[in-house]
């Protein structure tokens, strides 16, 4: 009877001890399995961002896929139109500059003449302006520029002339000033002799 109760105890222990160690087992098992199922939920949570990433990088790219799908279609359309234009365009410059490198030297030979006409007719003009304003002095001026001066605009000839006509016309009346004060200062003492004779 009492082997039969210690059994019997002992499996009750068992039991108790195999129920704890289940429930244990059980705890940890669920303890793993929250664990695991946070570690699933940051997964998701993981997988949805890089996901939600990946369609944004993939939209990024299919948008600068067709940006150069569209700019190589424009480049060959400009490379199959605009160049070739350009190159015309090229061809006529320089054909244009060839003519001008052609025509430069007698365009300054022109323009050099054009220079010298224009300032020969600067000179005559600067001249002209000159005599104008000569012949619009009074014949005073005029003659006293050419005799006194030698800025006066007329030939040495006439300038020599002139002087030399001023010299014998200033001569001239000198020597009659000079017989017609001598006359007067004779006639003066002879008046004063004769009035000192007529009073004695």
């Amino acid at each position: 009877m009492s082997f039969s109760k210690s059994s019997r105890y002992q499996e009750g222990l068992e039991r108790r001890g195999s129920s704890q160690d289940l429930g244990d087992a059980l705890n940890k098992a669920s303890t793993r399995a929250s664990r695991h199922e946070l570690q699933m939920k940051g997964l998701e949570t993981n997988l949805a961002e890089n996901l939600s990433n990946f369609r944004a990088v993939d939209s990024l790219l299919q948008e600068t896929f067709t940006g150069l799908h569209r700019n190589a279609r424009r480049a060959e359309r400009a490379q199959s139109s605009h160049v070739p234009r350009i190159n015309e365009e090229l061809d006529e410059s320089i054909d244009e500059l060839t003519d001008l490198a052609e025509t430069l030297p007698a365009i300054r030979t022109d323009v050099s003449d054009i220079r010298l006409v224009y300032d020969s007719g600067r000179r005559k003009a600067q001249k002209l302006v000159a005599d104008l304003e000569w012949l619009d002095t009074d014949f005073y001026e005029r003659w006293r520029v050419t005799i006194f001066t030698s800025s006066s605009p007329v030939s040495w000839r006439w300038k020599a002339l002139m002087r030399l006509i001023f010299a014998v016309s200033f001569l001239v009346f000198a020597y009659t000033s000079w017989i017609a004060l001598g006359g007067a200062y004779r006639a003066h003492r002879q008046r004063l002799v004769w009035g000192e004779r007529l009073m004695s």
